[in-house]
């Protein structure tokens, strides 16, 4: 449980992307016009005209990215299709369907308006592998200069000026057809951020009286108090409305939460488990499972079973799931946080298309969304992180002994993750079981035992 695939060491790309401060590296201009013009090079196949469609969030640091990653590919010879803010998965969907070589958003997620992001799509709309970042990442590092194309094979750049249109058609096709929101009361918090247009617009034609929070991107207040990464915001509007059902997205409309009519909070976990149910009601759950990453409750692990499904888990991050959904054939995963692939639908997260497969649900059961959207009694869980310096803790054999036994004292009633945290140097603990008192007791011995290390 505590061992995680090994990945290639990069030095610009984490878990998703490349992120950091905006106007300070690695989120800087010139850091940005190298990357297009690498990732435009590795991805020059053929003698066709290629082309990389680029959408961002509401960052006011996006103005300064998107020209330069922009004069980077146009550098390399891609013709460059803008498509201004639009969700995440709206630029991976673009990107297969406009058969483009290479898809960008630009975008630091759930993160302040401070910071920015950069993500990259292949042609079939999947984020790229380590290996191929690290690739990017070397030619980055080389002679760009000397290979970059003759001013007659310049690319250009256009405005795609239908981009939102087509993702909220394809959005919506993911809805039961014959089904509509007729009735329903929804609260649709889009965090100041790339779907402020897009999902309450979807919800609206489907039928539904939509109120929408969120909405009002100014630059500055993307995730400001609001959106998922702030549950307590869209919860309480859901009460003040008198809303069936909360959604709420994150900045760049990969991630979903839901509230419930009384304004309690739905996880990721719940969001899956009830999405598992259905689909497997109805004969369309691909794979003899689901796919989420270590840190799922075992609560839903064991819903899933009780049903006759699976549960695969992979390494933190929605790439992963994603990954393992291709090995496996399956056709549903996501992550505790809420990111939701739904791949008969899309190639990565999809806040708006998994919350209309959660509506969905609510329309086919006739029940409040509080019956519906609570399948398991979550165990309790327990994590807490340990900061370290110089060489990582795990590799001591006192903290490896004392993994061992405290999984041997768990047993098969609870579950212990011990992990380096991908993005600072903690290691995180996480413990969960059916005894609270227990799984507190041994998260807290761990970390002990890790601060200790010298």
């Amino acid at each position: 449980m505590n061992d995680q695939p090994a990945k290639p060491t990069r030095r610009l790309f984490g878990t998703d992307g490349i992120r950091g401060r905006a106007n300070t590296e690695p989120m800087t201009a010139g850091i940005a016009l190298r990357l297009g013009q690498a990732a435009g090079l590795q991805f020059t196949r053929g003698s066709h005209r290629h082309r990389v469609v680029i959408g961002k969030d509401t960052r006011l640091s996006g103005y300064m990215i998107e020209p330069a990653l922009t004069a980077g590919f146009i550098g390399a010879g891609m013709d460059v299709m803008l498509v201004g803010p639009l969700p995440t998965p709206a630029v991976a969907m673009l990107t297969r369907s406009l058969r483009a070589d290479l898809g960008v958003v630009i975008s630091a997620s759930h993160n302040p308006y401070e910071d920015n992001g950069i993500k990259l799509f292949g042609p079939d709309g999947f984020k790229l592998s380590d290996e191929t970042e690290c690739e990017i990442e070397a030619m980055m590092d080389s002679d760009l200069a000397s290979r970059l194309v003759e001013p007659s094979k310049l690319g250009r750049a256009q405005r795609l000026n239908d981009a939102a249109g087509r993702y909220m058609e394809s959005a919506k096709a993911s809805f039961p057809r014959g089904r509509s929101l007729d009735g329903l009361k929804i609260v649709v918090d889009c965090a100041n951020g790339a779907g402020y247009k897009v999902a309450p617009s979807v919800l609206w034609e489907l039928g539904a009286k939509v109120i929408s929070v969120g909405v009002s991107p100014d630059g500055f207040n993307i995730n400001d108090g609001c959106g998922s990464t702030h549950p307590a915001y869209f919860c309480a509007k859901v009460l003040e409305h008198g809303a069936d059902i909360g959604i709420a997205l994150d900045g760049d409309a990969d991630r979903l939460l839901v509230a419930d009519e009384r304004g309690q909070l739905i996880d990721g976990d719940q969001i899956l488990a009830a999405i598992a149910r259905a689909w497997h009601r109805n004969g369309l759950v691909a794979g003899g499972g689901i796919v989420a990453t270590v840190m799922s409750n075992l609560g839903l692990e064991r819903m899933l079973n009780s049903i006759g499904l699976d549960l695969h888990r992979t390494a933190v991050g929605d790439r992963y799931v994603a990954e393992k959904m291709r090995a496996s054939g399956c056709n549903i995963g996501g992550e505790q946080s809420g990111h939701m692939i739904l791949s008969d639908y899309a190639t990565t997260g999809d806040g708006l298309v998994a919350a209309l497969q959660i509506l969905a649900c609510l329309i086919e059961e006739d029940r409040p969304a509080s019956e519906v959207l609570r399948s398991f009694t979550p165990l309790p869980q327990l994590l807490k992180n340990v900061a370290y310096t110089g060489r990582s803790p795990l590799y001591d054999e006192t903290v490896q002994a004392a993994i061992l036994a405290a999984e041997g004292a768990l047993g098969t009633t609870g579950r212990i993750l011990v992990r380096p945290s991908g993005t600072e140097t903690l290691i995180r603990v996480m413990a969960e079981g059916e005894d609270e008192t227990r799984v507190a007791e041994i998260v807290d011995s761990l970390c002990d035992t890790i601060r200790k290390v010298k």
